[in-house]
């Protein structure tokens, strides 16, 4: 049998702190989605381990949620019905897990429609849903792959304008957030740490911690003054530590 030994990673070590932001970004294929797929216990590392509150992530778990960056909505359901799908292993009364996906569509700005099909919605609201579905299952982690990717750019601004406010709510149990995305300023927009994968096998060439107040412009000197770190360790092939 043929057996991959190919290295996709090497020491490889960040930490999601408590109510932090985390962005990944890195060259295309160096293996972001990856690392993040192993974060969620969607896959295994050969070497070393992922935990989570101190314990070891062995599997996929409620704890931590995946949202994918194709838009992903079942045609046949209507918004609420979409995020009670969510609510299925806990087994809630269905009057119960209506009440929890109508609350988690209000977090995120939809209330009042619950009631559509995907198919009369626009891709931002769609990715609303999707945002929705995953909080209502009241992780720990949300764990975000390129998910304004399939968005326009006004409407993919219009949703990061909302999304720090919208995870970080005081009434939900959300610790942290680790997304991945090709876009700099996208990541510079909403993070409070920033990974640098480079490489291959890819490792941490940079942790950026972004000391700038919310909300940020890219007009701002200081933003395009951490735009030209990342891009510099991003094209730096040996990288170099901050």
């Amino acid at each position: 049998m043929f057996e991959n030994k190919y290295k996709v990673f090497e020491n490889v070590d960040l930490v999601a702190e408590d109510m932090k932001f985390v962005g990944l970004v890195g060259p295309s294929g160096v293996g972001k989605s990856t690392l993040l797929r192993l974060i969620g216990g969607f896959l295994r590392p050969s070497k070393g381990e992922v935990r989570l509150a101190g314990k070891p992530v062995l599997r996929p778990s409620p704890k931590l949620v995946l949202v994918h960056q194709s838009i992903v909505t079942f045609p046949w359901m209507t918004a609420i019905d979409n995020v009670m799908l969510s609510l299925i292993p806990k087994h809630l009364g269905r009057d119960e897990a209506r009440k929890v996906a109508i609350n988690a569509l209000e977090v995120v700005g939809l209330q009042g429609f619950e009631e559509l099909y995907p198919k009369e919605m626009s891709g931002g609201m769609r990715q609303r849903v999707a945002i929705a579905r995953a909080i209502a299952a009241d992780p720990m982690v949300l764990l975000m792959d390129e998910p304004f990717a399939h968005l326009d750019e006004l409407t993919a601004e219009g949703i990061r304008q909302d999304i720090y406010n919208i995870l970080f709510n005081k009434n939900l149990p959300l610790r942290s957030v680790i997304m991945v995305s090709h876009n700099l300023s996208e990541v510079l927009e909403l993070a409070d740490v920033i990974y640098v994968l480079n490489g291959s096998p890819a490792t941490v060439v940079a942790r950026v911690d972004i000391d700038m107040p919310r909300p940020r412009s890219p007009r701002d000197p200081k933003f395009n003054s951490y735009l030209d770190l990342m891009y510099n360790y991003l094209t730096n092939k040996k990288g170099r530590q901050r």
